[in-house]
């Protein structure tokens, strides 16, 4: 970096503009994804810059950054390029629960707030500490995540992990602690096996439809579509990870397991 702490920083996902506006750093940042949407006020207050996949350099290169935060192998070309133009990035890989604390912490440190963003994971922790003890005296059903539907991706780790915290079973525990969305293919066949008592479901960029999901062959025999158990989470409080996933992410699927309210 040019500067410490970063005057000028474009986030390429959300999770890490989420997390400069809780940490009252949002003024460093002059641009973000097209997909941030938390706090509501940043698709007011910055300029959307990146899609997930692609970025428009140029337009990245004109804001003049001190930083970028990229997210995962899939923004490895992006980081790749901008590196080449001579801008320092931060390449960021979270994909389980520690990951998402450990990411704040990094990411205070990276902007020179590291106190309150200790305080903020640490906050984080204890609420999820909490949680996960007042759902271990109750029944836990089998749930079935759905990260996508042509063709079915299971959970990744932080979603399976957050399953557990708020009280369920993760009927593909094993296929989350894959990060690739590849790996987590699972056949409809497996699902009908596996029997959720609960379906949840988070496509990435599109609606859930729980008809659609009810009327695949041989789903009625599921529990979960025989009583009507079919729920959807908004991708962005599941699917990035960060504050979003460990606060209303997490309520939404207590709210869906156990009827508590968010």
């Amino acid at each position: 970096m040019r500067r410490f702490p970063p005057e000028r920083i474009v986030c390429l996902t959300e999770e890490t503009v989420e997390t400069l506006y809780l940490l009252g750093e949002q003024d460093r940042i002059v641009g973000v994804s097209g997909y941030a949407v938390r706090p509501p006020q940043v698709r007011r207050e910055k300029p959307r810059v990146s899609a997930f996949t692609s970025a428009d350099l140029p337009k990245i290169l004109a804001l003049g950054p001190d930083l970028v935060l990229a997210f995962s192998d899939l923004q490895a070309g992006i980081a790749a390029d901008l590196a080449r133009a001579g801008i320092a990035v931060h390449l960021f890989n979270q994909r389980d629960v520690a990951g998402i604390l450990a990411m704040i912490r990094t990411l205070g440190a990276l902007v020179g707030c590291p106190g309150r963003a200790d305080a903020l994971a640490s906050g984080y922790e204890a609420r999820l500490i909490e949680i996960a003890g007042a759902a271990r005296a109750g029944p836990r059903p089998r749930v079935y995540f759905e990260e996508w539907d042509e063709p079915l991706i299971s959970g990744i780790g932080w979603v399976s992990e957050l399953i557990g915290i708020a009280g369920g079973e993760d009927v593909f525990p094993d296929l989350a602690r894959a990060p690739a969305a590849r790996d987590r293919i699972v056949a409809p066949e497996a699902v009908i096996a596996a029997a959720p008592d609960l379906i949840l479901a988070s496509w990435c960029g599109k609606k859930v439809v729980p008809a659609r999901i009810a009327a695949r062959p041989g789903w009625e025999a599921i529990p979960a579509v025989a009583r009507g158990r079919i729920v959807e989470i908004k991708s962005a409080l599941i699917l990035q990870p960060g504050p979003a996933a460990l606060t209303d992410g997490l309520d939404a699927m207590r709210a869906a397991l156990h009827g508590t309210a968010p």
